[in-house]
């Protein structure tokens, strides 16, 4: 202790180890002390002016009278005002006329990109790539045609195609035949094709019909992709799409987003959306062949 102190003549508290390791009793610099009072200075002036300390039944909101509530709503409503001259415009026009707009489209593409993320990005991914068993939506394949009034149709009253199941009037060579026929790009020439009645859906061509959702067997493009696609094809020949007499049919639904679900102008917003994500198609080059994709 400090009687049996070897070093007397040292400010220190006369505690020792191990002979020569003492605690010293210098000042702390002055910078220290300067950035000690300041802090505590700060937490003080701090905890007074913005909601710091609870109370009994409310805490105490600071002399500022600052909330983060409030601060979101003044950040909200100055977002709000540069964005309502776009919103009252998409509100009066149409779809394809917000399309020909460079401007206001470009505004939609930023804006609805949230919009997507919340409504379609669970199925159709979030660039539109598809996820596994949904549609591609940055292609230019289309089961319902890919003009804007047609994506903008898909989306707000849905679609529910529907494929019968053959595997009760098709024999299983017969399935083969016409499996192995649509995986070579060849079914039209498929004898097959015509007598079993495909021809009514699909077209003379086999390149599908628009109006009735049904897919082109041309293209190469699957709307139920598979690492063994001929197998996944006679799958679909066998059990057909959302045929309610086959319990093990394929299900392809698109919900409706209309009627209350998204409000008229999300819906253009995602029509537009949809259209530029690289696959949308020009009335001019629109046809009913056009087909495997679907919002």
């Amino acid at each position: 202790m400090s009687e049996h102190n070897p070093f007397p003549g040292e400010k220190n508290s006369g505690h020792v180890w191990d002979d020569n390791l003492r605690e010293l009793l210098n000042e702390p610099p002055t910078w220290w002390r300067i950035g000690f009072h300041a802090s505590w200075i700060f937490v003080v002036l701090y905890t007074l002016m913005y909601p710091s300390w609870p109370l009994i039944n409310t805490h105490f909101k600071g002399v500022m009278g600052w909330t983060s509530i409030e601060e979101y709503k003044q950040d909200m409503g100055a977002i709000e005002e540069i964005r309502a001259p776009f919103e009252d415009k998409i509100k009066t026009l149409s779809s394809a006329d917000i399309l020909a707009d460079e401007e206001l489209s470009n505004y939609v593409v930023r804006s609805a990109k949230v919009l997507f993320g919340d409504n379609c990005a669970a199925c159709h991914g979030s660039g539109g790539q598809g996820n596994v068993n949904f549609p591609v939506l940055a292609d230019d394949d289309w089961l319902y045609g890919g003009t804007i009034t047609d994506i903008e149709t898909t989306i707000a009253a849905g679609r529910q195609g529907m494929m019968t199941a053959h595997a009760a009037m098709l024999s299983t060579g017969e399935i083969d035949t016409l499996a192995n026929a649509i995986i070579a790009g060849n079914i039209a020439s498929e004898p097959l094709y015509a007598e079993k009645g495909c021809i009514g859906c699909h077209g003379a061509d086999a390149k599908g019909m628009a109006m009735m959702g049904s897919a082109n067997l041309t293209d190469g493009i699957w709307r139920f992709a598979s690492a063994d696609q001929l197998a996944s094809v006679k799958y679909t020949i066998a059990h057909g799409v959302n045929d309610a007499s086959d319990a093990q049919s394929r299900n392809a639904v698109m919900p409706v987003f209309g009627g209350g679900k998204l409000s008229d102008t999300e819906i253009k917003k995602l029509a537009v959306y949809v259209h530029k994500l690289g696959g949308g198609l020009q009335v001019a080059d629109a046809t009913e062949g056009a087909t495997s994709s679907t919002p």
